[in-house]
């Protein structure tokens, strides 16, 4: 069962150093300084000693940080099926994830019980289920509320079929299905003439997938 983990001002900590003011959370990270033969540990917990979960090319690009620890000098990482935490002092936090009346062109959406999901495609938006051909559907309007430090975003979708709509906001998530977080959840409502209406709820992750 979807479930959120703690409320969206979890993730607005005081950014670190290596963060520019204008980049909100969840955002994208590149990794930095590490040597060309060498890799970035991501540790399950936030400090040198924490058990190796994975590691990180010297050149990892679009890496997906969910937040940052107390001191703000590791970064909590959201990739594959876990979660874990790498040394900031590696990471370069983008600036341009989050643009003003805009989704990021690679967030995806996903839920359980039943499946689904809902992406950001070149030409609009595509929403699928394990049971169906998915559907292409026209970008009709994206909106925020006005706030350049707040990337909760709604947006309105459709095609010949019906509407889709969904509220976006930075919030810890849970997919219940893994031991990943997401640092976005969102709710969605299908409503279509010819179908039943229905609502929905899931994680939202900006990563290339």
């Amino acid at each position: 069962m979807l479930r959120s983990l703690l409320v969206a001002s979890a993730l607005m900590i005081a950014a670190p150093a290596f963060a520019t003011p204008e980049a909100l959370l969840p955002g994208l990270a590149d990794v930095v300084d590490v040597a060309a033969n060498d890799t970035l540990n991501v540790r399950a917990e936030p400090n040198a000693s924490a058990a190796v979960r994975g590691t990180l090319a010297p050149d990892a690009k679009g890496i997906e940080i969910i937040g940052f620890d107390k001191t703000g000098a590791w970064a909590e990482i959201s990739r594959g099926e876990t979660t874990g935490w790498a040394s900031g002092k590696f990471l370069r936090l983008r600036s341009d994830t989050w643009k003003a009346g805009e989704l990021p062109a690679t967030v995806s959406c996903y839920g359980t019980e039943p499946f689904w999901n809902l992406k950001r495609t070149p030409e609009g938006m595509e929403f699928s289920t394990p049971d169906g051909a998915p559907r292409k559907l026209e970008l009709r309007r994206v909106m925020d509320r006005g706030l350049s430090e707040d990337a909760t975003r709604a947006l309105i979708a459709g095609d010949g079929a019906g509407r889709v709509t969904a509220v976006i906001q930075p919030e810890i998530c849970s997919d219940g299905m893994s031991d990943r977080s997401f640092g976005l959840s969102t709710i969605v409502i299908l409503d279509g003439a010819n179908s039943p209406s229905r609502m929905l709820s899931g994680c939202c992750s900006v990563a290339q997938r």
